[in-house]
């Protein structure tokens, strides 16, 4: 079976390549345009890995994070931030938050797979 993977983009655009590039690689991928589908999703359902935007209107990945750590049914899943920001005190704000990892956008198909197979073994 397939592990499942959320991903979390308030951009159409990033969902569909993320997807693409998971699916491609074996997995199986659920999408939430915003970080309120993303915990409404990750309440439903335990997930292998999430990977969020950092920044989306409502609801950022930080929170998002936040939240989905102070839940129980993806409480130790591990969370990438796919994001722009390459900022330090962003990916320390990241990691306070309970982010697992972080990659930067515009990601590398190759890299992003990589990533994920660290994390979700």
């Amino acid at each position: 079976m397939a592990k499942s993977i959320l991903t979390v983009d308030d951009s159409k655009t990033i969902r569909d390549m993320v997807s693409f590039t998971l699916k491609g690689a074996g997995y199986a991928v659920h999408e939430a345009p915003d970080g309120a589908a993303g915990l409404a999703a990750a309440g439903r359902q335990k997930f292998d890995c999430i990977i969020t935007d950092l920044n989306m209107p409502g609801m950022d990945g930080l929170a998002l994070t936040r939240a989905i750590r102070s839940g129980t049914a993806n409480r130790a899943t591990p969370v990438l931030l796919l994001t722009t920001e390459a900022d330090p005190a962003k990916k320390a704000a990241g990691r306070e938050a309970g982010a697992t990892g972080w990659l930067v956008k515009p990601f590398n198909p190759d890299k992003l797979i990589e990533t994920v197979r660290k994390v979700c073994p």
